[in-house]
Order: C-alpha cells, then structure tokens, then sequence
C-alpha cells in the first residue's frame, strides 16, 4: 500500500504542531486524513465545509509554507469535504486550492465556494434530536425578559446602557464581552435575554442562543460520549451572539472550559457578540484558567446591586400595572421598605401577599403586607456559599480560610478542608469540581474521599460528630 501520502502530511503536522497551540491542533489538523498525492497535489479529508473554510482563513499560511517544502513550490491541496462519515450528495467532491507564489502581487487565495445544498447540512444541533438547520435554531429565550419589563435605577444603569449599546450593535462595540455580575436575583439574566430578545427583533438575520453554562456543560460531555464533539464545536461556532448564563459553573472542569475558550476565540475573532454572567467578578472567579480569566476581561465588565427605595417601589409598580391589578402604594412602600436584598424575593413578596388576599378573602392593605413580611423573613433561609462555608468552619477550628487552600499534610488543617468540602457537597448546589476547586484547588475526587471520610467519623467519634451538629448550627443561624 502506498503511504507516501501518509508520510508526506506526518512531515507537515510535524512542523505545525510546533506553530500552533495544541488545543487548535488537536481540533483542526488531528481530524484530518491525508488520502492520497498526486502529480504535487495532496488530497486530505476534512469532516464539513466549516471545517474546510476555516482551514483557509485561519492556517493558509502555514499549510502552504510546509506542503512546499515537502512538493516544492508547485505543491496544491485537494480537500474532500465529508460529513456525518458520508460523502455530501452523490459521491465525494474535491475542492483543489493552488497556494499564492512568492510574489507579493500575487493576490491572496480566497476560500473556495462550497457548493452543498443546505439541506445536507447536518451538523448536530444540541438542543434538539437528531439534527437541525441554522435557521431554525431556537434561541431558548424568555419573551417577557425584554427590556420594557426591565426597570433601569442606579444599581443597573450601567449594565442596561451597555446592553442597549450591544443589542443596537451586536459584536461592533467595545463591550465584547459584555460580562455581567451580581449576586442572586438581582436582575442579569434577565438584562441578558432581554440583549437577545431586542437582537432578535432588530436583526432577524443572526443566530442568537442563550444557554446556561450547566446546560452547555452536559452538552458538550454528551458530545464527547457520542462522537460528536467536533458537531458540537461546530454548531456553537455558528452563532452570532452567544449568551452564557451563570459562567462560574464551569469551574472545575477543564475540558469544558478548553472547549469554551476555542469557541470564544472564534466567535471573537469573527465579530460575533459574546453575553456572560456569573455571580462573581472575573478577578474573584476560582477554579477557571487563567487565560479564559484574561478574555473574560477584554470586554466591559458591568456590576449589578441591590436596587435602592426608588427603584423598588419602580419595579412593584411595573409589575402590578403588567398584571392588571390595583394595590394601594402605601402597601407597595410597605413591601419595598422590608424586601431589600434581590428583585426575585420582592416580586415573590407581591405574588404571596395577592395569594393570602385571594384565598382569604381579604383586602389588600398595610397590614396583609405586615403579616406576609412576616411571614417571609421567618421562612427565609439565608443561601449559604462554599465561602461561607469555609469561613465558619474555620473559626470553629481556629484556623485562617487562607490556610485551607495550602498545600500541607498538617492534621487539622486536612480534617477542616475535609469538614469544608462535606458541608459545601450537602448545602450547596455546586458540583463536586466546583466545590474541590475552590477549597484547596482539589478535584471531584477528592471531594468524595472527604465526604466519605467525614460520615465515617461521624459515625464512629460522637466528639467529631457533636462538632458537626455545632457547625451546622452556626450555617443555618
């Protein structure tokens, strides 16, 4: 069997390995199959026409520079554009590139024009089964986050201005990525589907998704277990503006975010818009690489807070006149003055007060409102984070927070790190990568050796166990 082919692209991944990083290696030159050389001509298969195109605008250059110097200056590329491991229409179709000369009047080559019918097209949408058109992608939006229901104030005035900047100019601003943050219910899942919503409207023609950061997650890990991961690459690629919700949950897993960061840099480098959110700042993120850190940064960074008196009272106003309803607006002040930490807690105060008038058969006044407060505030448990954690369970055991993240064998400081990560795994939603990546940079598993260790003692050392009831009384005050 004739290899010379074979040698010949061994040669040029050779050098290319060395030019290019690896992440890009692996995903654009290890697919590639070499078939055949003829007459300085070396025919390789490609997996789609993205793929193919991408190959041209990105790596000319350096396709080019090592196939000559294997054919010498003649040399061309043939490439067979194949999908789903099947030739697209009737058979497999060559698209023979000729790279420039030496001389710099020699225009640049140009893509060539794949020509495929859009009905072969059959990269994998992960959203639906089996496979979906562009242009049918469901942007996965909620019609009533748009912007006419979001109530601007102090505390989100910048992020909604940057917003309206993006939504009137997708991927054309400074603000890419536009990275929204702010703690629990105040507001940036909502402003960043309503950036969609008003995208969708004002230019029908781009792709907009929003997907949630587990979600894309367990997308991408079903991906790897059926094959098609580059699918999976591919269909994110496409989209003009891409809308992460909740970013901090990928810290911890690696591969998801590798896969995130080349998809961030394509969509980029090709003028598409990028909407993130977290909880978090990217400078107190944990868990995440450094160099999706430093993107997260290129863009505006936009702080969401508590809403003040005004805003709320605003907010209760908006949402009592979308339903319908007439609630005197001492009782609205009443709500605004007692529900101060989140948006959410303050709408779910008027959805409870409106339920006891309606079931009770009681009008809606002051003191209805006292009682539901009431009512609420004794209810509410506070959200505990694995930084609250940690520093409760620190002070019970007399030790600095900083310490949990040293690397040492030191007993009381492993058995707290232990006490930490077993609290975090059964009061928090946070995955185990998530919970070992920021206690002491550790991974899932040795996140369940802790959790196995500390129900182990629990049930053989009833001082170890008592410690245990303290701290969790102290989590739950």
């Amino acid at each position: 069997m004739d290899s010379h082919h074979m040698l010949i692209w061994d040669n040029c991944l050779k050098v290319i390995r060395d030019n290019v990083p690896s992440i890009s290696f692996r995903t654009w030159f290890e697919p590639i199959v070499p078939l055949k050389v003829k007459d300085n001509i070396l025919t390789i298969q490609v997996p789609s026409p993205f793929f193919y195109e991408y190959l041209e605008e990105q790596y000319i250059d350096i396709l080019s520079k090592t196939l000559r110097k294997e054919l010498g200056n003649g040399a061309k590329l043939e490439y067979n554009v194949v999908m789903e491991n099947n030739a697209l229409s009737s058979g497999i179709k060559p698209y023979t590139v000729k790279f420039p000369g030496k001389s710099k009047s020699e225009p640049k080559n140009n893509p060539v024009q794949v020509s495929v019918d859009d009905g072969d097209i059959a990269i994998k949408n992960p959203f639906v089964i089996p496979g979906i058109k562009r242009l049918h992608i469901d942007p996965q939006l909620c019609p009533d986050k748009n912007f006419g229901n979001f109530v601007e104030g102090e505390c989100n005035r910048l992020a909604r201005s940057a917003g309206m900047a993006v939504a009137n100019k997708p991927g054309g601003t400074a603000f890419n990525p536009l990275f929204l943050y702010s703690d629990n219910g105040l507001g940036k899942t909502h402003l960043a589907q309503a950036i969609g919503i008003e995208v969708n409207d004002k230019f029908p023609d781009k792709t907009v998704l929003y997907v949630d950061a587990n979600k894309f997650s367990n997308q991408f890990v079903e991906s790897i277990r059926n094959n098609n991961r580059n699918d999976f690459l591919h269909f994110y690629q496409m989209i003009d503006v891409l809308i992460i919700d909740d970013v901090q949950d990928f810290a911890g897993k690696e591969k998801t975010q590798d896969i995130f960061f080349h998809i961030f840099n394509h969509l980029h480098q090709t003028g598409k818009q990028l909407i993130l959110t977290s909880d978090k700042p990217p400078v107190e993120l944990q868990g995440m690489e450094q160099r999706l850190l430093s993107r997260f940064k290129w863009g505006l960074s936009a702080d969401m807070q508590a809403p003040d008196f005004d805003t709320r009272i605003s907010i209760l106003k908006r949402k009592v006149y979308n339903d319908g309803i007439d609630i005197p607006e001492d009782v609205l002040e009443t709500l605004a003055i007692h529900i101060t930490n989140n948006v959410r807690e303050l709408e779910g105060a008027l959805i409870n007060l409106l339920a006891q008038s309606t079931l009770n058969r009681r009008s809606i006044n002051s003191d209805l409102a006292r009682q539901v407060i009431d009512r609420l505030v004794k209810n509410n448990k506070k959200e505990i984070s694995i930084s609250n954690i940690q520093k409760v369970v620190c002070d019970y055991f007399n030790i600095h927070v900083d310490q949990l993240q040293e690397k040492t064998r030191k007993r009381e400081i492993v058995q707290a790190r232990q006490v930490a990560m077993f609290f975090s795994k059964n009061m928090t939603k946070a995955s185990l990568a998530s919970i070992g990546s920021q206690i002491g940079g550790k991974d899932h598993a040795t996140v369940l050796h802790a959790c196995k260790t500390v129900n182990n003692l629990i049930e053989t050392d009833k001082r170890f166990s008592q410690s245990i009831k303290d701290i969790e009384k102290k989590l739950k005050v």
